[in-house]
């Protein structure tokens, strides 16, 4: 490989660690389409270059250079956040007898049995919910902590599982472990990868539809360049009659990150209540701003009524809250429009009035505050603020009775 293209792909890695940088370097000039990745990673200590003042881009990197680079990253481990921790991580893995003639102690891998890996989160939360009466707030008092194996049988193929323990404060009944998601991945290539288990999957760009996890089979195919294509069959675990799925979603970026898309389509076997289309939608407007909305229409007509689900929300957002950066922080605010039909049990809010939808009324719409906060390294307060929640009947009548809001805090940790 060319010590270009490396220090290029070690540029991307690290991105978003430090701000432009002076180029040191003779014989990279301003125009090269690489400048800027250079300069950055020098400035970091990163990359060095060679006496006379020289880079020598073009000539090809050995993997003891590269493991002098990967030493650096790993000396500096501290500020990247998770994602780029653990692919730090399996390139020590990857080169580990280098690194250990050159003397450097890989301590991530000492975290490690055999070829398993292990993190986890936990979190305490408030949050309310609704009664019976599907109008008034309860409060709850939950706690849960989830680990995480990650077993590499093979350079193509690994096993995760993640365990979850969930805790109800106020009554111990509902209190309980079991296996969240247990799953094999394997790839094919640098293209097609397969899950295989009960695995995470999410559609949109907020997670209203659905943002839980699959009991079945998928594909991915990866596109450089254009979008990442997922197919697959399989059974939504929140649901409580046994209904299989077929699934398909496009999701890309473009303009360097700053749009990034999905189209959906999810169809239902052994009832015809579903045949959804959806797409989301994100905007960067700029490094702080961004717009973003989700669309799903059910060409069902799911409640015998002639008229077809819609379920829609669109947003505005400030912030990039990271858990390896304490202060950082994200807010949101966005409108719900939800119809029963065109959701699922499984969302990314922790409240939401879609419970509502979900539970049998026909149509809600809200308003939704959401704030991230890193308050400290791997420790974060999260808030959701639904308000102003309005409830309708099939024919779009607003129900008389109120509805109140609905809130939630909690302190999260990752591990």
């Amino acid at each position: 490989m060319k010590k270009i293209l490396a220090i290029a792909a070690v540029a991307a890695l690290t991105a978003g660690v430090s701000a432009y940088a002076a180029n040191p370097f003779s014989d990279v000039s301003t125009s090269d389409w690489a400048y800027q990745a250079v300069s950055e990673l020098s400035d970091q200590g990163i990359v060095e270059g060679y006496p006379d003042g020289t880079f020598k881009g073009e000539r090809n990197i050995t993997r003891y250079e590269l493991a002098q680079i990967i030493a650096r990253l790993m000396a500096n481990e501290d500020q990247y956040n998770a994602e780029q921790r653990a692919m730090i991580d399996q390139l020590a893995s990857e080169y580990a007898d280098e690194l250990n003639n050159l003397g450097v102690r890989v301590g991530n891998l000492e975290s490690k049995v055999g070829n398993i890996s292990w993190s986890g989160d936990a979190y305490m939360k408030w949050a309310q919910g609704y009664s019976d009466d599907a109008a008034k707030t309860v409060d709850n008092y939950k706690g849960r902590l989830r680990i995480k194996a990650h077993a590499q049988v093979n350079d193509s193929t690994y096993v995760e599982g993640l365990l979850r323990g969930n805790m109800n404060f106020k009554d111990d009944k509902n209190s309980d472990v079991y296996l969240q998601r247990l799953y094999v991945h394997h790839d094919f290539g640098n293209r097609v990868g397969v899950n295989l288990g009960k695995y995470a999957q999410s559609f949109g760009q907020t997670g209203m539809f659905f943002d839980g996890e699959i009991k079945g089979a998928e594909v991915m195919f990866n596109m450089p360049g254009m979008a990442d294509l997922t197919v697959g069959y399989g059974r939504v675990s929140d649901l409580a009659e046994d209904v299989d799925f077929t699934y398909a979603k496009l999701a890309g970026d473009l303009v360097q990150g700053r749009v990034a898309y999905d189209v959906e389509y999810i169809k239902s076997h052994g009832n015809e209540d579903t045949n959804i289309w959806g797409a989301g939608l994100t905007l960067g407007v700029t490094d702080k701003i961004d717009v973003f909305g989700d669309y799903y229409k059910n060409t069902k007509d799911v409640m015998q009524f002639g008229k077809k689900p819609v379920a829609w929300t669109a947003g505005i957002g400030f912030g990039q809250q990271d858990m390896a950066r304490p202060g950082s922080f994200r807010v949101s605010a966005a409108y719900v429009d939800a119809k029963f039909g065109a959701v699922t049990p499984s969302y990314t809010y922790d409240v939401s009035p879609i419970y509502g939808v979900v539970a049998g009324v026909p149509q809600v719409k809200y308003w939704s505050a959401t704030a991230d906060v890193t308050v400290a390294k791997n420790v974060s307060l999260h808030g959701e603020y639904a308000f102003n929640v309005k409830a309708f009947d099939v024919n779009g009548n607003r129900f008389d009775a109120d509805i109140d809001d609905l809130a939630t805090v909690s302190l999260n940790y990752v591990f």
